[in-house]
């Protein structure tokens, strides 16, 4: 059987010459078509982009590489059939059995699967194009470089725009840092004094047969001061009015609970102030009733510290020496505690030994501080109530059994409004903005006159070939704002362009408006 008849030559053959090598096969010294050289100058590949590319041709020609070098193995080993003309199949067949022979598999890839590979890589890239940069503006309130070089004057005006920019952002940081202090106020800790009496009126008998006499009352009241160095509000027998710069008394309260005598007013013996139903703020709070029998009040005060207290653990309050204290104040009060004692750790300062007092609190004998805030929380619970006892009296001088306690409460530093008002002295700049506005006019003016100042200029310089630049350019614009932009500017030079049919309407309807405008009284 003839080796050559109806077989077509392949790479994978015993053929040793190859008329004409794939594409796919070519060695790399021969130039190829890749696809980053499509876009010359019109679009720029990113770092990133330019490495995703480069890993891609690697990948797509690594394989080509090991196909050469078995296409050469080949040829190496069937020299001595140089002169076939087609090669036998790769399938074993009686005629060639001296050897068992693998079977060979088939490129996976199609000629210029290559090609195809970088293009794709390109088509999934995106492509950055290298637009032109845009020209940063100036502020409306500097001076452009080649105004600044014709005023010499202008240097003194740069300086302060920078002294002003300056001291705005002087303003802009203070302002920041007084927000930051007004959202966060500092506070110190002032007594709130609370008073409880009662007054009464028509408690003495009368003729029963008069109706229009009111009938026998009482009222409670219960308000409140800050004491300003210790000194009692109370002044010949008369409580004072509260400080302006100190917060309304019922800011002081989460909630009022007054609990009367259920036997004398079964209906309504319980009366409940609640902050959350009354946003508003009150100075004090009174309670008017009909009686005449005395008897004896219980007041709950549920207390809003501002911040939020907490009641601590015996245990705790042996550590700290705090009965109600904030979070951060009983974590100021054990960090001080480690550290008079040095039970930090030496070897890691994120841990602290405990003493006997500590282990009561934590259950440990080492401690890392990050822990601490976590293992207190167990130890904090929320401040009792404040419980008070009045005896209603309805005889005697008026008002008539006064109920005193006093609370330590935190308050803000009385500065806030100082900084409010600065905070809005701040954006009152009319004066400012008008002056503002001013300088831009006069800007503006110096850029007119620098304009008409170039013009003449170049005029003087040049007078024939600056008008007619003028003219060239006047007439491009006029060709633009018309909308004529497909005019083609060649056909007016021509003399045929003015032998056309129109043109002669064109004049005479042009010489009618001219004098209809000359013709008109008050004309020139």
């Amino acid at each position: 059987m003839n080796s050559n008849s109806g077989i077509k030559s392949t790479v994978f053959g015993n053929s040793g010459v190859v008329h004409q090598q794939p594409a796919h096969l070519r060695p790399q010294s021969q130039p190829q078509t890749h696809g980053g050289s499509h876009f010359p100058g019109h679009f720029k590949l990113s770092e990133p982009q330019a490495r995703v590319l480069a890993q891609g041709h690697v990948q797509v020609q690594s394989p080509h590489a090991r196909l050469q070098a078995q296409f050469h193995n080949h040829n190496a080993g069937n020299a001595g059939v140089s002169n076939a003309n087609a090669s036998s199949p790769s399938v074993p067949t009686p005629g060639t059995g001296s050897g068992k022979r693998a079977n060979q598999k088939p490129p996976s890839r199609p000629p210029g699967s290559s090609n195809l590979a970088a293009a794709s890589l390109l088509k999934t890239m995106e492509l950055t194009p290298a637009g032109p940069r845009k020209k940063r503006k100036l502020p409306e309130n500097q001076l452009p470089g080649k105004v600044a070089a014709l005023l010499p004057e202008s240097a003194i005006y740069t300086q302060l725009l920078e002294y002003e920019a300056r001291v705005d952002a002087l303003l802009s940081r203070k302002k920041i840092e007084i927000q930051e202090a007004l959202r966060n106020p500092s506070r110190f800790q002032k007594t709130l004094r609370i008073y409880v009496f009662n007054t009464f009126s028509n408690q003495t008998p009368t003729n029963s047969e008069n109706t229009d006499v009111e009938p026998p009352s009482w009222s409670l009241k219960i308000i409140g001061r800050i004491l300003e160095d210790g000194k009692d509000p109370v002044v010949g027998g008369k409580i004072q009015k509260a400080g302006l710069s100190h917060p309304k008394f019922s800011s002081f309260f989460k909630k009022i609970t007054i609990y009367l005598d259920q036997s004398l007013y079964p209906d309504n013996h319980v009366i409940l102030w609640d902050s959350e139903r009354s946003p508003s703020l009150h100075e004090g709070f009174e309670i008017k009733r009909n009686g005449d029998k005395e008897f004896t009040v219980h007041i709950r005060l549920d207390m809003n510290y501002v911040p939020e207290k907490f009641k601590l653990s015996p245990a705790l309050s042996d550590v700290v020496g705090l009965e109600v204290a904030t979070r951060p104040r009983v974590l100021e009060a054990i960090w001080h505690y480690v550290k008079t004692r040095n039970l930090q750790s030496s070897g890691d300062p994120s841990f602290f030994m405990c003493d006997p007092p500590l282990q009561k609190v934590f259950g440990d004998e080492k401690m890392k501080f990050v822990m601490v805030p976590q293992k207190l929380s167990q130890h904090l619970t929320p401040p009792q109530p404040i419980h008070l006892e009045h005896r209603i009296k309805l005889s005697g001088s008026s008002p008539a059994g006064t109920t005193c306690c006093d609370v330590m409460m935190d308050l803000p530093i009385p500065l806030d409004k100082e900084m409010s008002a600065f905070l809005a002295n701040i954006k009152k700049h009319q004066e400012i903005d008008s002056c503002d506005e001013k300088i831009i006019s006069t800007i503006k003016e110096i850029h007119r006159h620098q304009r008409r100042s170039s013009f003449f200029l170049g005029f003087s310089q040049s007078p024939a070939e600056f008008i007619n630049a003028l003219i060239a350019s006047q007439s491009r614009d006029l060709k633009l704002a018309a909308g004529d932009v497909s005019h083609i500017m060649d056909k007016e030079h021509h003399p045929d362009f003015y032998n056309q049919s129109w043109v002669e309407d064109a004049v005479i309807r042009y010489l009618n408006r001219k004098s209809a405008v000359t013709d008109t009284p008050g004309s020139s």
